[in-house]
């Protein structure tokens, strides 16, 4: 991972993914307040402002010790907050890593995760040199999978009740994309 002076910051067509900072704190709790746009990820909605606030902490200390790289998906037409989007879970041995990412309520089915996704996709096979992305989803949610589906992400197993989050527990579909598989890939997408 590359230090914190030196992080991602790609201009796309309608997005920009950019580090995230402290102007980042009422979008993060907009998105990770709302019921319905958390609804399937492992971790609890955020209840107080205070604590977009430590997200944003937490998000920067991946960026120090490399363990992370969550970015600020950006509509480049007038700066807005649409979500975020990271690799996590380095395993530099075997050159893989997880990805994950969230878009706020407001912007879904607009088409800027098809857009965000792809160049975070690219930067971990061709600037990081990642030979392996693995995705974990709620199997209920059909909107991800047909993501990771559209970007060569293949299914791989059903690690049954693998999460409890507020006391509900739920199970996780894994999936996962090569290196050989996305740079082979044609580029329509």
């Amino acid at each position: 991972m590359p230090p914190d002076g030196n992080l991602l910051d790609l201009a796309l067509d309608r997005v920009r993914l950019r580090p995230m900072d402290d102007g980042d704190a009422a979008g993060i709790f907009a998105m990770y307040s709302d019921a319905q746009t958390t609804r399937y990820l492992a971790r609890p909605r955020l209840t107080e402002p205070a604590q977009a606030a430590e997200v944003i902490a937490k998000t920067r200390a991946g960026y120090a010790d490399g363990s992370s790289l969550q970015l600020v998906i950006e509509r480049k037409s007038d700066r807005a907050f649409l979500g975020l989007c990271l690799l996590f879970n380095f395993h530099k041995a075997s050159a893989r890593a997880e990805i994950g990412y969230t878009l706020a309520r407001e912007h879904w089915s607009q088409g800027y995760m098809a857009e965000a996704l792809p160049g975070l996709i690219d930067h971990a096979f061709r600037a990081l040199g990642l030979n392996r992305l693995e995705a974990d989803i709620d199997p209920r949610n059909a909107a991800s999978a047909r993501v990771l589906r559209r970007f060569g992400f293949k299914p791989e197993g059903l690690l049954r009740e693998r999460w409890i989050v507020n006391g509900e527990v739920s199970d996780s579909e894994m999936y996962g994309l090569l290196r050989r598989e996305w740079l082979g890939a044609p580029r329509a997408r």
